[in-house]
């Protein structure tokens, strides 16, 4: 793998690396299963790249996503908690609408980008070599959302999300309205994923309504390669072990995409089979190394 090859891994988990603190917030925090992510990506490109070419400053379009995000992130929430629907439905609900909102936004199935403004144009500027500003702005929007969802987490509005995770029947006997809770994590999640998706757009140039597809399996395999490496005692640390699993995961699939056996390799299109095995590897990983220490 080439130092170019590298730098654009470490790029590209940081820009998902906020995708994965979304994820983890619900999986891991809220132990609420959202299949929401797959539409709230796009949905958060879509309205970055059309807020831009309508003359929006460009950082002023990623709280237009972030708030689109938050907003799709309640419908499922509201689905699964005033109307009872099963949150994996709920979520696949809400997804398979944003996808024609998706296109409704863009009044087509993308938007280009070229010719206009972008958050990188600030790095750019200040003669900061272009390869490098992606890996700049997306890792200073990582380290930024990491430190407020750690803070966040650590105030008596996040300790309620914390307790309504691990113990919900405990947290309303305090008086604690759960469902509330609920609504506000889900939506912050899939606001911070809607962020990410504004920020590869503007990376990538265009805003395309498939550019979710796979997002909750790219996630889902961040997280768990983090807590395998990095473990998750704490909850700071889970944090960062989610977005320290996204770059992993990233420079892992840079790696096995420039890997030789012979007359095979691998092509971007067996990027799931790589996904595939690099979830089994880390989730048989501690069990080899238990039955290793055992004997």
């Amino acid at each position: 793998m080439t130092l170019y090859a590298a730098l654009g891994a470490v790029e590209q988990g940081f820009v998902y690396g906020i995708m994965v603190i979304g994820v983890y917030l619900t999986f891991r925090i809220l132990d609420f299963p959202d299949l929401t992510v797959d539409g709230s990506l796009p949905l958060g490109a879509a309205i970055s790249a059309v807020a831009i070419t309508s003359g929006v400053n460009p950082y002023l379009s990623l709280l237009f996503a972030l708030a689109g995000g938050f907003l799709a992130g309640m419908v499922t929430a509201f689905l699964n908690t005033k109307f009872k629907i099963l949150h994996l439905l709920a979520s696949i609900l809400t997804m398979i609408a944003l996808y024609s909102i998706n296109i409704r936004i863009m009044s087509g199935p993308n938007v280009a980008l070229l010719g206009q403004d972008t958050v990188f144009d600030l790095v750019t500027k200040a003669g900061v070599p272009s390869q490098y500003a992606g890996l700049i702005i997306f890792g200073a929007f990582a380290l930024l959302v990491l430190t407020f969802i750690i803070w966040f987490l650590s105030t008596e509005l996040g300790q309620a999300i914390l307790a309504t995770g691990d113990n919900p029947q405990m947290i309303r006997s305090l008086g604690v309205n759960t469902n509330t809770i609920i609504v506000l994590g889900v939506g912050l999640s899939n606001g911070l994923v809607a962020l990410s998706g504004a920020l590869v757009a503007q990376n990538q140039g265009a805003a395309d309504v498939g550019m979710g597809i796979g997002t909750i399996v790219a996630g889902l395999a961040s997280v768990i390669i983090g807590e395998t490496v990095f473990g998750c005692k704490t909850m700071p640390r889970a944090f960062i072990a989610a977005l320290l699993g996204s770059i992993v995961y990233r420079l892992a699939i840079a790696l096995a995409l420039g890997l030789e056996f012979g007359a095979f390799r691998f092509n971007p299109s067996d990027l799931n089979l790589i996904t595939a095995l690099l979830v089994i590897g880390a989730l048989i990983t501690p069990n080899l190394k238990k039955r290793l220490i055992q004997r």
